[in-house]
């Protein structure tokens, strides 16, 4: 061994020593894989990436600084990373890649193995030889189909033939170790593509990976559209007699398989019908620096914030063992993923709070309004069972109060409790809101009213309307402190009542009745 090797190899050794038990999450699986987004812009619209009315981008000063991503990925390849795969959006629209890739091929006395890219490839045939020679050594395509109008329709830009092309650059370069296709198939759209994709593996030394189709926010999934890879191999097994399945690495993604004779394989990735979460070792850092430890978990800790406070690497090191060991044991079923607070694939990727900086302070108010429909039972203990005559005589003879009147009194005055939750819930609307901004309330008051009144001729109907009207002096309105000292006020007055009323009751016409302040001026509902 040589002086440089010895040497090279005590760095890695030394380095891992104090931070390799960052990446051990709760379930002792180490995590040896990093992708990085470089970037939430894309020069595609595939639908099951990016919602149709688009999305918003976080402004450039939110994004990592290429200084800031390669601080990281040192952390992480120290730590025990070994593979970092560079992703998107589109990785090569951001101007930095090739700088990135070399400053990543940097890391490999420190332990990395495997500099990948994934990639859309409509404009990389260009610029794949300078991103090899910097030290990339895997290659990831994303093509959904051979079709040039269907490649249309599903990306909403023409360039199958600028893709096609940068497969056979790529499949021309000796120092790319590993060139693979990525295919994500949707029912009635490109499954019947199936075959010709694996016949590309005849020829051409590739490994082509069918992707079941996975919900994000906005990508109008639907588990009907996804094809169980189940199926698709019994469909190629039905043309090719004597598939092989060849041995899987550690901790792989996809389940692979080979037509004797052919040079290539192909391979399922079934996140949503057979997860593979046991032996998942990859973490995310998002393009504005957050951490995911989980494509499904709409949970993410930002190091971009504590690297731009000033945190030492220590204190990041931290920061991130502690959201790795927050790592669920596995994500939920398909039916049951948060497709709504966890970001589009387009921004695994992001969500912001609204910058109000350029804003100027005013006087707001904003007042809203909802309603508990009620029995009339729960409405007589409201209004008749408070009142110092009720109490006095049901202190005299309690027998004549059933016990479900008994459990609501022994809880205290039900308005009174409700006003208070109301109130607190207000002070506390940015905590329960993940995107609001805390604003110092200067007044806030709520009203409870008792309501009946005849429906239909001899029918009645009872609730209780709660306004709560809320004021400050800030950058941004109280819209969402109003609505939310309504919301909890109304909750509090369920819980109050449900031994009386029970499943009986219906919370509703929640809503915004007026507001002032702010460049959007008055709002009166009528």
């Amino acid at each position: 061994m040589t002086v440089s090797a010895y040497r090279n190899q005590l760095l890695r050794l030394w380095t891992r020593t104090f931070s390799i038990s960052a990446l051990v999450d709760s379930y002792n699986r180490r995590h040896d894989y990093l992708r990085i987004s470089l970037t939430e812009r894309c020069n595609l619209r595939c639908f099951y990436c990016m919602p149709e009315e688009g999305v918003q981008l976080s402004p450039n000063e939110k994004v990592l600084t290429d200084e800031e991503i390669l601080r990281l990925a040192k952390l992480f390849v120290r730590s025990g990373v070994t593979k970092i795969r560079l992703t998107g959006g589109e990785p090569t629209v951001r101007k930095g890649v090739v700088g990135i890739v070399a400053g990543l091929n940097e890391l490999r006395p420190y332990g990395l193995r495997s500099i990948a890219l994934t990639s859309n490839g409509l404009a990389l045939h260009r610029r794949l030889p300078e991103l090899v020679e910097n030290g990339l050594t895997h290659l990831n395509l994303s093509l959904d189909t051979l079709d040039p109008f269907k490649f249309e329709f599903m990306t909403k830009r023409s360039g199958l033939e600028a893709v096609l092309k940068t497969l056979k650059v790529a499949l021309e370069s000796p120092h790319l170790q590993k060139v693979k296709l990525n295919v994500v198939v949707v029912k009635g759209l490109n499954d019947n593509e199936v075959l010709d994709f694996v016949e590309m593996t005849k020829d051409r030394p590739i490994s082509v990976r069918f992707i079941e189709f996975m919900p994000f926010t906005g990508n109008k999934w639907d588990k009907f559209k996804m094809v169980p890879s189940s199926d698709l191999l019994q469909v190629i097994s039905e043309k090719h007699l004597g598939l092989e399945r060849m041995a899987d690495e550690t901790n792989v993604t996809a389940r692979s398989w080979k037509i004797p004779g052919y040079q290539g394989e192909f391979g399922f990735i079934s996140s949503m019908s057979d997860h593979f979460c046991s032996a998942c070792n990859r973490l995310r850092i998002t393009a504005d620096g957050q951490i995911k430890v989980c494509l499904f978990d709409a949970k993410e800790v930002s190091l971009r914030d504590e690297i731009r406070k000033g945190a030492s690497d220590s204190e990041i090191l931290r920061l991130i063992g502690r959201a790795v060991h927050g790592k669920e044991e596995k994500h939920l079923q398909m039916e049951d993923i948060d497709v709504v607070s966890n970001r589009p694939m387009i921004l695994i990727g992001r969500a912001s709070m609204v910058d109000v900086s350029e804003k100027s302070v005013t006087k707001r108010s904003a007042t809203a309004k909802g309603r508990i429909i009620i029995t009339e039972r729960a409405y007589d203990l409201i209004n008749k069972s408070y009142s110092s005559e009720s109490q006095s005589s049901m202190g005299k003879n309690p027998s004549s109060m059933d016990e479900a009147q008994k459990k609501v009194l022994r809880k205290g005055d039900t308005l009174t409790v409700a006003q208070l939750a109301a109130i607190m819930g207000s002070k506390k609307t940015s905590d329960l809101i993940p995107l609001c901004h805390p604003l110092p309330l200067t007044d806030v008051k709520v009203k409870l009213t008792c309501e009946a009144f005849e429906e239909t001729q001899g029918t009645w109907k009872y609730s209780v309307v709660c306004q709560a009207t809320v004021a400050c002096e800030g950058k941004t309105g109280v819209e969402m402190e109003a609505l939310t000292a309504v919301s909890v006020g109304l909750l509090t007055i369920w819980d109050m009542l449900k031994a009386v009323a029970g499943k009986e009751m219906v919370i509703g016409e929640i809503m915004v009745s007026e507001k002032s302040g702010g460049r959007s001026g008055e709002f009166h509902r009528p």
